[in-house]
């Protein structure tokens, strides 16, 4: 059975930065849309970022513009989120994401935030935690 987990989070003051890694068993990113997910606290979940495999324009997060680089190597299977100059509004926990390439790509273009119960694959989460 396919698995997806996230790792990288941490606690990091203003300015500062991370980089978050999602790495699978059991199924192969180049042939899956993969999405970074958020969720603040108290807030719903959030898109952050994508990456397709046929398509080379990933998507970002209107808050994350600039600050945020999704990146892949799809030789050791792992796709990673580069986040710099992060805020206090970052803060969240941050969810590995994937489906089929188009479903993954209509998702993000259609539905102004994630649900769960339409992407198959789901890591548990790693906490960024932003914080003077």
């Amino acid at each position: 059975q396919a698995e997806v987990m996230e790792s990288g989070g941490g606690l990091v003051q203003p300015g500062e930065s991370l980089r978050l890694s999602c790495t699978a068993s059991g199924l192969r990113w180049s042939n899956y849309g993969v999405a970074w997910v958020r969720r603040a606290p108290g807030k719903g979940l959030e898109w952050v970022s994508a990456i397709w495999s046929d398509v080379d324009e990933p998507y970002y997060e209107d808050s994350v513009k600039g600050r945020f680089t999704i990146s892949s190597e799809k030789a050791k299977n792992i796709v990673y989120l580069q986040m710099d100059r992060l805020k206090s509004d970052d803060t969240a926990v941050y969810y590995c994401t994937a489906d089929q390439d188009c479903r993954v790509q209509w998702l993000v273009a259609n539905r102004p935030n994630p649900h769960r119960d339409d992407l198959a694959y789901w890591g548990q989460g790693t906490q960024v935690t932003v914080s003077s």
